[in-house]
């Protein structure tokens, strides 16, 4: 069945010299090049070690439930994607490295409470001067920016990815046609020129792959975790049941296995990644009773409610301390009331400013925000929230009210 094979990123691709190129060339061992892993595994392992990816497991997918171990985080997702991707990648005979990597990396800039955080801050970015804020995005900036790791010198460095894994990451965002994904010929600049979700397509057929593979993955465990939360009950499954003929017992894996099993048989580099019309129809059937069961109901509510409380008033604090030039020593003023919060954001900011808590012999990476401009320094409390687990979120406006 491997029916893209001669279209698999490879050195024979004619896309193959665009798709390895890194901003920097990446640093070697000591003791020698790195011989044993491709371009596109280096890119996996520098994800599964970066910050960022360790802290999916404690970000919402869909429902907030910190305690309930069998709720699906945003961890759990993107093991799902990546195991969909690699079973399509693998069938039709494209480079499972690829969509490996770019399925770990794929929401890394996500924020904590799921869609409805994302929401929340795009709202604050609006309100402060800001472009929209859109998850895509944000995660393009943390693996060229704001993810680092420690050299074979002990200095941090950002991730320095490949192209082809950057645009699979933001591109992964946005609706798409199902009635035939195909990639883009542009080489773009990915950071210039890719203004908005979906506004191109992904540049190789790996990352079509992981687009698809994100909206598989999910459908059938937002059910499943919608029963768990009593949200549904199993008789409102039973009715789905009874309305959808192509799946019997709804659930993930078999969800998951009609539409896998069909995107293959129905795909090819003619017509690319395509659905046959009743497993497209089935599939938007399920969305549309996702949508208008699960994402709507009235018991999510309270928690968008709580989530907006405490994203806008730790941005707002922290916003305050801007004055300019006096933004740093107004920040370690604040340190004498909320001494948890202001020293971790000074910490962060150390990281990306030219501030004098950072120690430049640690660092080999880029200086990204000038904290006297007014708009740079909103953008990086933003950026800052959006990395938040949770419970870490909540920890951090509790640490506020203590003190009263």
């Amino acid at each position: 069945m491997k029916k893209f094979e001669k279209f698999r990123m490879c050195e024979e691709n004619p896309k193959w010299e665009n798709a390895i190129k890194r901003e920097q060339e990446l640093y070697t061992p000591k003791f020698g090049t790195d011989t044993m892993r491709s371009e596109f595994d280096r890119d996996y392992t520098r994800i599964i070690n970066c910050n960022a990816y360790k802290r999916l497991k404690g970000k919402t997918q869909v429902f907030f439930a910190p305690d309930n171990d069998h709720v699906c985080t945003r961890v759990e997702h993107v093991n799902l994607v990546e195991s969909i991707s690699y079973t399509i990648a693998n069938a039709l005979g494209l480079n499972v490295e690829l969509t490996k990597a770019i399925s770990v990396g794929h929401d890394l800039g996500h924020t904590p409470f799921g869609h409805q955080g994302e929401k929340i801050l795009s709202d604050i970015a609006v309100r402060n001067g800001l472009d929209k804020f859109w998850h895509g995005r944000n995660g393009l900036e943390f693996v060229d920016n704001f993810e680092l790791l420690k050299d074979y010198e002990g200095k941090k460095r950002n991730l320095n990815l490949t192209y082809a894994v950057r645009d699979g990451i933001i591109g992964h965002c946005g609706n798409f046609d199902s009635n035939g994904l195909k990639p883009r010929d542009e080489y773009i600049n990915l950071t210039n020129d890719f203004t908005i979700p979906a506004k191109f397509m992904p540049y190789t057929w790996e990352a079509c792959v992981v687009k698809i593979a994100d909206n598989i993955s999910y459908i059938g465990r937002d059910i499943e975790d919608a029963l768990t939360q009593g949200i549904l009950k199993e008789k409102d499954v039973e009715k789905l049941d009874e309305l959808i003929d192509e799946i019997k017992n709804i659930n993930t894996t078999n969800i998951i296995n009609y539409l896998v099993v069909d995107l293959c048989n129905n795909s090819n580099p003619d017509v690319g990644l395509k659905f046959s019309r009743e497993a497209l129809d089935t599939m938007n059937r399920l969305i549309d009773f996702n949508n208008q069961r699960i994402y709507k109901h009235e018991i999510l509510k309270p928690m968008i409610r709580y989530c907006t409380l405490f994203m806008n008033e730790l941005f707002t604090l922290l916003k305050n301390a801007y004055d300019g030039e006096n933004t740093i020593k107004n920040l370690r003023k604040m340190k004498k009331f909320y001494p948890e919060l202001v020293s971790e954001f000074i910490g962060w900011l150390a990281n990306f400013s030219d501030i004098s808590e950072r120690e430049d012999e640690k660092y080999n990476n880029k200086i990204i925000f000038d904290i006297s401009d007014e708009k740079e320094y909103s953008k990086a409390i933003i950026t800052y929230l959006s990395g938040m687990t949770d419970k870490y979120i909540v920890k951090m406006y509790n640490s506020l009210i203590a003190i009263l």
